[in-house]
């Protein structure tokens, strides 16, 4: 790794909820750290507490107790204007479903998150024709989602998360929508531009073989860490 500073430290984290009488706890206890330039998957069954915990880390929730510190930052101390700042400077999204705009195209939809940022348009296009470059799309720039499939309109969605230069990106079960072949192809482009570009990728997922592509794999069941299984780099660049 080219850097070991942490870039992100979970202490002591709870997430308690109320159903009627009972308490649900979400997250129990979780604690650990993450290193600049590591991909991370966090695995676990449905209401195992993994997206919980994703929600968390990007400040889309808060904790109930707990320690969130990203990049040097407490997320739990910041308002919700402060954590919408932080994640438009520092944080990049995938999701399951893709979220992109039928009406635009590759290049729109790629460099609507620089458009919030109130990006020249000139520049703002020129890097998300670069970051679609990148994710073997160039022939498709100009076309839009419904005219691109499973797998190419996700390519599409790691461009965009990509093209702010984020320092973390946070995947939910990106490739839940696509077959086999194609989520080994996301994963290994995943894989590939974090490397190269030394960011922190963390995924959640209940796929265990999907979860084999990140450096260390966080095991979570009922809210709990149960153990981080770490991978040497050999055995996942192949």
């Amino acid at each position: 790794m080219k850097k070991s500073t942490d870039v992100i430290k979970v202490k002591d984290l709870y997430k308690i909820y109320r159903v009627g009488e009972t308490k649900v706890r979400a997250l129990n206890g979780v604690e650990f750290t993450i290193h600049r330039g590591e991909f991370c998957s966090i695995v676990g069954a449905s209401g195992s507490g993994k997206s919980t915990l994703l929600n968390m880390l990007a400040g889309l929730e808060k904790p109930t107790k707990g320690q969130i510190v990203i990049a040097g930052e407490h997320m739990e101390k910041k308002s919700e204007n402060e954590l919408v700042r932080f994640r438009q400077a520092h944080i990049g999204f995938i999701f399951q479903s893709f979220n992109l705009m039928d009406t635009m195209n590759a290049i729109e939809n790629v460099a609507l998150p620089l458009t919030f940022q109130g990006m020249d348009r000139r520049i703002r296009t020129r890097k998300a024709e670069q970051m679609l470059d990148m994710v073997g799309l160039s022939k498709y720039k100009k076309h839009k989602p419904t005219q691109m499939s499973g797998g190419q309109q996700q390519r599409v969605g790691v461009a965009r998360a990509l093209v702010v230069e984020p320092e973390i990106i946070f995947a939910d079960e990106p490739t839940g929508n696509l077959d086999s072949r194609t989520s080994r192809e996301v994963m290994e482009l995943m894989q590939q531009v974090v490397r190269e570009k030394n960011q922190t990728l963390i995924m959640v997922t209940h796929d265990n073989e999907l979860a084999g592509f990140a450096d260390r794999i966080f095991h979570i069941r009922d809210g709990k860490i149960l153990k981080i299984e770490e991978k040497p780099r050999e055995a996942h660049l192949e």
